[in-house]
């Protein structure tokens, strides 16, 4: 097991341990034990009562956070030319087709969502093994695949983002830095709380939502209270 720093045993010692928190209070501590000299991601890892290996059991589904992720995320449209001018109003980073299609199949996945239309996932199928990976598939479930493009990107631009179960039962999200009001970080990640308990598989049987917890990218993970969400 590898040794805590001395800033990460000094930022251990200020969470009890066994104690669940509330969000409020968790948030709160969290940027009280957060030491790094940059602006730490801010993460929530909530496991859920669902056995993943089951179609009926998945969840997976999009939120917007009402402050965003604090990220720039990077937008690529893969569009025919008569949405190009759309993609690129609602603030996409990168437009086309043929010569991203061409850059994807070399190698290059430098962005964070891929934007389509359906009449271009048949381009996108053979491109599954570079894409698929680093979940940047575009999915109609996601939102990622529709011919409202200048939409899906200004929700992504805002602060839209996808989620999954893991195949240890687990969704882990992005839901802010450590530079944001404890406030706003609150109101995020009770956003997508919300959105997981109503997204409840009827198949899911006993207690849905296991464990919660809030940590940033050097801090420990702080355990939160699942009846005070």
């Amino acid at each position: 097991m590898a040794k805590l720093t001395k800033k990460q045993k000094e930022a251990a010692s200020k969470i009890e341990k066994n104690k669940l928190y509330s969000l409020k209070d968790a948030s709160s501590l969290l940027k009280v034990v957060a030491s790094a000299k940059f602006d730490e991601s801010v993460d929530i890892a909530v496991r859920l009562g669902v056995d993943p290996r089951k179609a009926n059991q998945m969840v997976r589904g999009v939120v917007t956070l009402p402050h965003g992720t604090g990220k720039d995320t990077k937008v690529l449209a893969l569009v025919t030319p008569d949405k190009e001018a759309e993609a690129k109003a609602a603030g996409a980073d990168y437009v086309g087709l043929d010569d991203y299609l061409q850059k994807i199949k070399d190698g290059w996945t430098d962005v964070d969502v891929i934007v389509t239309m359906p009449a271009i996932m048949g381009k996108l199928g053979p491109l599954g093994r570079v894409l698929g990976p680093r979940g940047l598939m575009p999915n109609p479930k996601t939102g990622t695949v529709t011919m409202e493009i200048g939409k899906a990107v200004a929700e992504i631009k805002a602060g839209k983002i996808d989620f999954k179960v893991d195949k240890t039962g687990i969704v882990h999200a992005g839901i802010g830095r450590i530079s944001f009001e404890a406030d706003k970080l609150v109101d995020n990640a009770h956003e997508i709380i919300q959105t997981l308990i109503k997204m409840k598989p009827t198949a899911a049987k006993g207690t849905y939502i296991k464990s919660i917890h809030l940590s940033s990218t050097m801090s420990p993970a702080i355990a939160l209270d699942p009846k005070a969400v």
